[in-house]
């Protein structure tokens, strides 16, 4: 048997630094077995799925100094590796489901749902789905599908028992059936959810070991169903240990730096993000900290990770950035890397016309880009006092700028411009003071060029970062503070970004 591992992200936000540890490992275990490992996008979600992030996605894992044997842009003989170029093969499969007697059609409307699950919650109970859907005679399943009504089509699920899931390194979980729901797997508008997907693609394209992160466990059961009913082979299973902030919590980018690009802005090396990458939960059997790829990949084996949640602390991870620095570059090296990253003349025409306006002297010019080759500026409060609104109004624009242009599908001045003007003119603030406390997170200053062009520059990734670090430095919000913030949001008439 040819070992096959996968990665599958969603291209709907910036390259996570969760996706790059699960696909290190997955290939890491597929080389160390002499295997292939695949790139597949799912991209079902079609209102968020963006080009522009699956070609970061792409970008950020190759940067790192990841290849997939198979996927999107290499191709390969299992194709297409789009979810979205696959559509008719879940339709099928679905309709084999119904004709089998294992998925069935379900007519609620999102308002009965809504109040099934208010009735559930009254009752003490865990919502779920009630299989209302199963009660339906077959003449009226018929009926209601000739009059178009609109359906979706969900999974039939034991209503007792337990369900055995096989992993890799937790060995036997038990799950009990009544804890799983009746999975939907085609939505409304025919798109496949991630469950019925996922499957059926794992199966065409052959893959032996499905390895992803903990946060998966729950869903196993309805996989391992699905696998049964279609009489296929389930993978092997194996769920990682899910990355954790210094404080014990899930990874989250409101406290941790989460994209990938953001380290390559900030001017880490490849070489030592992936190092570091590789010491989440696994580590070298000399318990070596600096590693290469090659080296991981000779010595991997999947059984030495550890169960405990890794800590993804970047200060680590900057002393580690450091010893590659000092220990692998010398001097020429590592002029030419500072060219790769930054000093190069591409990226000085990029900045050029926004700086020459202010400048006297050759010298203005670094202290008036110096933020866009920074990482995190050193802000305090004090940087901020001297703008027109209080601090509290400032922390809350500055989340509610983060929010509005989170939900931007692309990152162009005139529509981070809009976006903002928009916002400015909807919580009834003046322009020029709504964007004080923005050119302050940016830059570090008021007095920069223009905070459109400077986001423009710095791109998605290092923007939003540098919004969520304002926000910490002015007070990160509480649980109850950021529902509340979430309630005046809504308010305006919209809703925060996933």
């Amino acid at each position: 048997m040819t070992v096959r591992t996968r990665i599958a992200p969603s291209p709907t936000g910036d390259p996570h630094v969760g996706t790059a540890y699960i696909a290190l490992f997955n290939l890491a275990f597929a080389r160390q077995h002499g295997g292939q490992f695949l790139l597949r996008i799912e991209d079902t979600d079609q209102t968020r799925s963006t080009a522009e992030s699956e070609q970061a996605i792409l970008d950020s894992l190759r940067w790192l100094g990841l290849e997939w044997d198979e996927g999107p842009d290499v191709g390969g003989d299992h194709g297409p590796y789009r979810q979205s170029e696959r559509m008719d093969i879940y339709k099928q499969y679905a309709d084999q489901l119904i004709e089998k007697g294992h998925a069935f059609y379900c007519f609620a409307t999102s308002e009965e749902l809504d109040e099934m699950r208010r009735e559930q919650q009254a009752r003490g109970e865990t919502p779920k789905y009630d299989g209302r859907g199963l009660k339906l005679t077959e003449a009226e399943v018929q009926a209601k599908l000739a009059a178009g009504e609109p359906y979706v089509v969900r999974m039939k699920i034991p209503e007792e028992g337990v369900c055995q899931v096989d992993d890799m390194l937790r060995g036997q979980i038990d799950i009990d059936w009544a804890q799983v729901d009746m999975q939907v797997l085609l939505k409304a508008d025919g798109m496949p959810t991630y469950h019925l997907a996922n499957v059926v693609d794992d199966h065409l394209m052959g893959i032996t070991h499905v390895i992803r992160g903990e946060e998966w466990i729950n869903s196993a059961p309805k996989h391992l169903k699905l696998y049964e009913y279609f009489g296929w082979e389930a993978p092997v299973l194996c769920h990682l240990p899910l990355l954790r902030n210094p404080d014990k919590s899930k990874l989250s980018k409101r406290k941790n730096p989460t994209s990938i690009l953001y380290y390559q802005k900030a001017g880490y090396l490849p070489e030592a993000v992936l190092n570091y990458l590789g010491r989440m939960g696994w580590s070298m059997p000399d318990e070596r900290e600096k590693f290469t790829l090659a080296e991981m990949q000779e010595h991997f084996d999947i059984n030495r990770v550890s169960l405990g949640g890794p800590i993804f602390d970047v200060e680590k991870l900057s002393w580690l950035n450091g010893l590659w620095i000092r220990e692998n570059l010398d001097t020429e090296a590592l002029a030419d890397r500072l060219g790769e990253w930054m000093l190069n003349r591409d990226n000085l025409l990029k900045v050029l016309p926004h700086a020459q306006q202010r400048m006297e002297t050759l010298g203005d010019f670094i202290p008036l880009v110096a933020f866009l080759a920074s990482g995190q500026l050193p802000l305090t409060e004090a940087d901020f006092a001297a703008n027109k609104l209080e601090l509290d109004e400032q922390k809350q624009l500055l989340q509610f700028a983060l929010w509005r242009l989170e939900a931007l599908r692309s990152w162009e001045r005139d529509e981070i411009f809009n976006a903002l003007k928009e916002l400015s003119g909807q919580m009834g603030i003046k322009l020029k003071d709504f964007l004080a406390p923005i050119f302050v997170a940016i830059a570090g200053t008021t007095a920069s060029f223009s905070v459109m062009d400077s986001m423009t520059l710095l791109g998605p990734d290092m923007s939003r970062t540098r919004l969520r670090q304002a926000i910490n430095v002015l007070g990160e919000p509480g649980k109850k503070q950021l529902k509340k913030l979430e309630k005046a949001y809504a308010a305006l008439g919209s809703n925060p970004a996933d």
